[in-house]
């Protein structure tokens, strides 16, 4: 990864929040790595945070949240199957 993508910030880029949907330029905005280490930036595509998002959000470990979330099916399926999977697969853990 060249040094000009790797701090490379379009001044008139935005991007969407994963959190409330909202556009935001993207110097207004947080980087979130669903896999937990942001500084791993290889074949990466981060998500995005705005600012007041991101400062509400637990900073603290999430134990496998991430691919208990993709297991169940989030965003892929709709919310009662989703919320039925989620909820066997955690009560098996």
């Amino acid at each position: 990864m060249s040094t000009r993508n790797r701090w490379h910030t379009d001044s008139d880029e935005t991007v969407c929040c994963i959190a409330c949907g909202t556009d935001v330029p993207r110097t207004d905005a947080r980087e979130y790595d669903k896999h937990g280490n942001r500084f791993e930036r290889e074949d990466k595509q981060f998500e995005f945070l705005c600012k007041p998002c991101h400062k509400e959000y637990s900073h603290q470990p999430r134990n496998e949240l991430e691919a208990t979330l993709v297991e169940a099916g989030a965003g892929t399926t709709d919310d009662t199957t989703f919320l039925k999977r989620y909820v066997a697969i955690v009560r098996e853990e």
